[in-house]
């Protein structure tokens, strides 16, 4: 029996109990599915390290659904409620300092003094975390490494019956993760690149953001470990000529045997890329991927960001 349920009102108030009772939820975001629970209940969190294989050194993000509610969850500052509301809700994760000792949700910021959360633009997202009343915790909902979900189809083969419930928002307009920026600090610092756009958060501030890959042995973000989103199958990036053992993925002039977008368009490139990727790891006859240059402005430093950790062997 499938565990798949369409996104009504009547199935997401069920996965609010759910939440609440500490089940694990699998649900929609404009950029993909994440694996919720409730962010002070350890037992659920750990529940979800447990069903993705990861590690407990890396920590999750909180999804919120209104902006108000960073007072009591986290420290907070003109500077963060500005960023708030033009970017929320959007792809925008920002890590802040804890305001309280709170042992409750020291497994979801992996025991750091921070933690991280945003507010995902989706209305089945939002209305779940409204209908539970609490931040819901929700790393992406795939095992640990692998690619990362953009329908609830991918969830279902991945995780099973790990998850109680997966709610069918349909696929994820993004594509990719949330953009992680560091605001703990007078600097704003970019840890992960993400659905929004590096230039757009700097134009918005006006100030350069510091770019930091982070520390891979011990992350203060998700996505800054070296191997991420990773294909089965091997990965070469950058290709403009693929071998013939190679299952080609394009862009923009360079085709083959899918193009993330003909056209050039990077916001398309992106909602297909973990979607193509899966599709290539399909692909027995290959064995082998290849993706083409991809340019590393706008979305596409996230493109980039992902393939390569993709593509990282040790």
């Amino acid at each position: 029996m499938s565990n798949i349920y369409s996104n009504t009102e009547e199935n997401i108030k069920k996965a609010a109990q759910v939440i609440l009772d500490g089940g694990l939820v699998a649900f929609p975001t404009e950029t993909v599915y994440g694996l919720g629970a409730d962010v002070y209940n350890a037992k659920a969190v750990a529940n979800i390290f447990a069903a993705k294989q990861r590690p407990h050194f890396d920590p999750l993000i909180s999804h919120i659904a209104e902006v108000d509610f960073l007072r009591e969850y986290a420290a907070t500052d003109e500077r963060v409620f500005a960023l708030a509301k033009r970017f929320w809700p959007g792809p925008l994760t920002m890590v802040l300092n804890r305001i309280e000792e709170n042992p409750s949700i020291d497994l979801a910021c992996s025991g750091l003094r921070t933690l991280t959360v945003r507010m995902p633009n989706h209305p089945t997202a939002l209305a779940l975390i409204k209908a539970a009343g609490v931040p819901i915790v929700a790393p992406s909902a795939n095992k640990y490494q692998s690619i990362s979900p953009t329908t609830a189809q991918h969830v279902a083969d991945g995780l099973g019956d790990k998850v109680d419930m997966i709610l069918d928002g349909g696929a994820c307009a993004v594509g990719v993760e949330s953009t992680i920026i560091d605001l703990t600090g007078k600097n704003a610092v970019l840890l992960r690149a993400g659905g929004t756009a590096k230039e757009d958060i700097e134009e918005f501030l006006g100030e350069k953001i510091i770019v930091s890959s982070g520390n891979p042995d011990l992350p203060t973000a998700p996505g800054q470990l070296l191997r991420h989103y990773a294909p089965k199958n091997t990965l070469r990036i950058n290709i403009q000529n693929p071998d013939n053992d190679e299952f080609y993925i394009g862009f923009g002039k360079y085709d083959g045997n899918l193009n993330l977008s003909k056209s050039g368009n990077l916001a398309e490139a992106a909602s297909n890329l973990f979607a193509f990727l899966r599709i290539a790891d399909e692909k027995a006859i290959y064995g082998k991927i290849a993706i083409a240059p991809i340019p590393t402005t706008g979305l596409g430093l996230a493109i980039n960001d992902r393939i390569k950790r993709a593509s990282y062997q040790k």
